[in-house]
């Protein structure tokens, strides 16, 4: 919900953000976030999936989706869906990694390849951004810009992306790949103990579409 907030507050009276999230978890922890400032619709937090939106058609002048579509099966049916639910003019900006695009610096590049192997396999398409082009022109939509954003973390900090990342990735892999929970473990350690060494860099991409 933190980005739903932001826009909440750039859009101010005269607009209102909805967002979405088929978990009610999630839903119950974007509300609660909600700034103390904040009036109580900006921000709507709703149950729904990108394949059904629950709106009517050309609700919204604009549409985000951050690291959604390589979670989703059917994208022509999501993207669909945006379209349906956009003004004519609307844009649809969406963001999201390829997880080709990964240089990780380690001390056993074998075990770091079965590591992030198994790590894809929390996704349904690691690779998504090289087609998006293709399936948003499919979807109707004109293509605005596109750019990489990279991150980038030289020498290991406990705060950065790619650290937190590590604990995700290890609680995540075992069991996938031939990767034991010691496998996952070893590879934590090594990557935390390169210090100055520490080497981690990978593209996320925006698509700026509109309607």
């Amino acid at each position: 919900g933190l980005l739903a907030h932001e826009m909440a507050a750039e859009v101010g009276a005269v607009g209102s953000v909805d967002g979405i999230d088929p978990s009610e978890s999630m839903l119950a922890l974007a509300r609660r976030r909600r700034p103390p400032d904040e009036a109580t619709e900006a921000a709507r937090f709703l149950a729904g999936e990108a394949c059904a939106l629950p709106f009517a058609d050309g609700s919204f002048d604009a549409a985000v989706a951050t690291q959604v579509y390589e979670y989703v099966q059917d994208m022509p049916t999501a993207l669909g869906e945006a379209f349906r639910v956009l003004r004519p003019g609307g844009r649809l900006l969406v963001l999201d990694t390829d997880w080709g695009s990964i240089v990780w610096h380690s001390g056993d590049a074998e075990r770091t390849r079965r590591v992030l192997a198994a790590w894809d396999e929390h996704l349904v398409d690691p690779y998504l951004p090289r087609r998006l082009t293709r399936l948003l022109s499919d979807a109707r939509f004109s293509l605005a810009r596109c750019e990489a954003i990279p991150l980038l973390n030289a020498g290991y900090d406990p705060n950065t992306y790619s650290a937190g990342l590590i604990g995700f990735i290890t609680a995540f892999v075992p069991g996938r790949q031939g990767l034991t929970e010691a496998d996952a473990q070893a590879w934590a350690e090594d990557l935390k103990a390169l210090g100055d060494d520490y080497f981690f860099s990978l593209n996320r991409y925006l698509f700026l579409a509109v309607r």
